[in-house]
């Protein structure tokens, strides 16, 4: 069997984490498995890397930023390998460039393109774990290119699907997938099982448990997912293809997320082709848009909202200020003072009033709604970021609690 599994940040935090890593590591490659380890930067490697950085320049070049946050994932594999070879376990490291993983050449933020798994697949015959860097690759020039945060998640399931793998864990600093955030509701419950779907959107919606892209590429890929923590050997939450989607839970969790941005444009000309513009000028620069709000025309005009990351707000606001001639809108403005709640499950597809419903429990709590989108399988609301942790205990009461 080839196992793939990814052990985060907290999980080699330090060099008895890292040693506790390995001790199961050599369990499972004793049992005469595959094993292929992806590893991201110990504990708060990467945010003092950042803050290092900062410390020399506020306008840092994307690329140097890469090369310089790749090397946390690289001590982390180094002292993994090392700790495993002390076990017994014949082991390499590998850094992403070393093992074929080859991206697009959008720094901070690539996209994997393929990977050459002839190196990985020469080290499992030889007998070795395999222990690979995390959230980095290299672009078409040879340059360190890296995934943007969570990408380890990615790098383990672009990997469990190039080599098909049998299964991939997740080991993080939880024992599984819950309900809502736990640190916000106590009696917040472990799931067994959630679908690609829901774990995709919760995981998009705030949910910091997996990465968003890791998600998309198992269901693409259809490899399982096991999230579980390294701290013990429980059963964590098995994501996976839902067998009966109307049969599902109405909703199945609660996420939130404060890393949002409010955007409003004042008086857009109501013509074809200007959202292509505005929206087109921010994708270029990969800046991904979630929610978007068009009012209602007057004197042909209209106001447009969307949202985006804090992380990406400066960005966007350089790009809104130099096409704003182009498209002709009247101003601009800004909120960071924001949060999005979100209610997610499968079984919304068969109930209908679930978003009323939503609606309701918010407004009891005298909770104001900024913006609101849907789909099938989910509704987000944007809040004042004061009211988050009160929106997710009353949504968590409403639809968990109560519901189920």
């Amino acid at each position: 069997m080839l196992v793939v599994k990814k052990f985060g940040g907290s999980s080699v935090g330090d060099p008895e984490r890292i040693k506790r890593v390995a001790r199961r590591v050599v369990e499972e490659h004793q049992k005469g498995n595959q094993v292929v380890v992806a590893v991201s930067a110990m504990g708060d490697t990467t945010d003092d890397l950042i803050s290092l950085m900062k410390q020399v320049t506020n306008n840092p070049p994307e690329r140097e930023m890469d090369m310089l946050l790749s090397t946390g994932e690289q001590i982390s594999i180094a002292l993994l390998a090392m700790a495993i070879r002390d076990l017994g376990s014949d082991v390499v490291s590998l850094t992403g460039g070393q093992v074929g993983i080859y991206t697009d050449d959008v720094h901070t933020k690539a996209k994997i393109l393929r990977i050459e798994t002839g190196r990985v697949r020469e080290e499992l015959n030889q007998g070795r774990v395999v222990v690979v860097a995390g959230f980095q690759g290299v672009n078409p020039d040879g340059d360190i290119t890296t995934l943007g945060r969570g990408g380890s998640d990615t790098t383990a399931v672009a990997l469990a699907a190039a080599l098909r793998a049998d299964v991939c864990e997740i080991f993080t600093d939880v024992d599984g997938v819950y309900t809502t955030d736990p640190r916000v509701v106590p009696e917040a419950r472990k799931l067994s099982h959630i679908s690609y779907d829901e774990m995709l959107e919760l995981a998009s919606l705030g949910a910091q448990v997996l990465h968003p892209r890791s998600v998309e590429l198992a269901k693409q890929y259809g490899i399982p997912l096991h999230v579980r923590t390294s701290f013990n050997h429980m059963e964590g939450t098995i994501v996976e293809e839902a067998p009966d989607m109307e049969n599902a839970p109405v909703v199945s969790g609660v996420a939130h997320d404060y890393n949002v941005a409010k955007i409003g444009l004042f008086d857009v000309p109501d013509k074809p082709g200007v959202a292509k513009t505005i929206f087109k000028a921010l994708s270029k620069q990969s800046i991904n848009v979630d929610m978007i709000i068009q009012s209602a025309m007057r004197n042909n005009m209209n106001d447009i909202g969307f949202t985006t990351t804090i992380d990406d707000l400066r960005k966007a606001l350089q790009i809104i200020e130099a096409i704003q001639d182009e498209v002709g809108f009247k101003g601009y403005t800004h909120d960071e003072d924001v949060a999005k709640v979100s209610i997610v499950g499968a079984g919304m597809i068969s109930h209908p009033g679930v978003a009323a419903d939503m609606f309701e429990a918010l407004a009891d709590e005298g909770i104001n709604l900024e913006m609101i989108t849907t789909s099938e399988i989910k509704v987000s609301c944007v809040i004042k970021r004061a009211d988050t942790e009160k929106a997710v205990k009353a949504l968590h009461k409403k639809f968990v609690t109560e519901w189920q």
